[in-house]
């Protein structure tokens, strides 16, 4: 996907870009590649490939949800290199993002990378998601809560959902073969607090990999007890 396919495959769906918006997006690859050479950030370098499988593919969290509201604040676990909440924010520049990532280095990369493309409200944090959740400042604050391709269902309900606010909702971004581990990702979800809203099946273009944007509100408050200890919620799901 090149830069022109890319708008308009975005204009299909209603996200018109402007140059200040390609130029951030373009800058966003010459930095992801260039600071990729001394750290691992992402195995994709090819640009077209950026475009599509990880600039495109976060986007598309947008033509099933709504991130145009004002003061709608949004936390990233897991980011990684910032997908999907960084693409998110290019396009909707009154995002008011936070990330949270366990390797310190991912988010000397994302600091650089807010002050090159001058993001504002965007806030990055190196920790455990499960220490994170626990934080006061941060528990049950945020409209929505994000990952892409992170982990199973039943362990990233309890890294997330612990972070929505009641009435907001929790999204996952996932590839494939999803039906089971939604099935097995139930009580998990319940147990949490939440409750499955959508679950959006689609084709990525060019390349016609599935994928799905998968939806759950939060219905109640979170139990004290979650999330666990780091490491807990991956040894032992709620299953």
């Amino acid at each position: 996907m090149n830069e022109k396919q890319f708008q308009d495959a975005l204009k299909e769906h209603g996200i018109n870009l402007n140059e200040q918006q390609l130029k951030q997006f373009y800058q966003y690859y010459e930095l992801l590649v260039e600071w990729n050479n001394n750290m691992n950030l992402t195995a994709i370098t090819d640009r077209e490939e950026v475009y599509l499988k990880h600039f495109f593919d976060s986007i598309t969290a947008a033509f099933y949800y709504d991130f145009s509201s004002e003061h709608f604040s949004i936390c990233d676990v897991g980011a990684g290199a910032g997908f999907p909440s960084i693409p998110l924010k290019i396009v909707y520049p009154d995002l008011k993002v936070t990330i949270v990532d366990s390797l310190k280095k991912r988010i000397t990369f994302l600091n650089q990378l807010a002050d090159e493309l001058n993001l504002t409200n965007v806030a990055f944090y190196h920790d455990r998601a499960e220490t994170f959740a626990k934080n006061k400042k941060f528990r049950e604050t945020f409209d929505l809560v994000m990952a892409r391709a992170v982990a199973r269902t039943s362990v990233l309900s309890e890294l997330c959902l612990p972070l929505v606010k009641v009435n907001g909702d929790f999204i996952m971004m996932k590839g494939p073969n999803i039906t089971e581990e939604l099935e097995t990702g139930k009580l998990a979800i319940k147990t949490l607090g939440g409750e499955l809203k959508d679950n959006n099946r689609f084709n990525l273009p060019f390349e016609n990999s599935e994928r799905h944007i998968v939806q759950v509100n939060k219905k109640r408050k979170t139990p004290n007890k979650y999330p666990r200890k780091p490491g807990t919620p991956n040894k032992e799901p709620i299953e």
